[in-house]
């Protein structure tokens, strides 16, 4: 079965999604972003959210993660919890 690692940054407006991903696109620390905006509990650990399936995510996520790039700044992608942006780390 297909896994992956994934981090990602939440945040509550498109708009704010949007300018962090800016920031880490000029340079920013993915990690040090999400340790300082992300109110998902996934940030104090750079938005780390480990090694997971298909299935085991939201559906916007699964999309995202099994299809995107590796290590590119994904997003904004819309939840129901949020706005979030997304980098695979790894896949196989």
């Amino acid at each position: 079965m297909a896994q992956a690692s994934a981090r990602h940054i939440l945040v509550d407006s498109e708009d704010q999604c949007l300018e962090l991903k800016q920031q880490i696109e000029n340079g920013s620390d993915f990690a040090a972003v999400a340790r300082e905006h992300s109110t998902c509990p996934s940030g104090r650990q750079g938005g780390d959210l480990g090694t997971f399936g298909p299935g085991q995510m939201v559906p916007a996520f699964d999309e995202v993660v099994f299809s995107a790039p590796l290590n590119e700044v994904q997003g904004p992608v819309k939840t129901q919890f949020g706005y979030h942006l997304l980098e695979v780390t790894e896949r196989g």
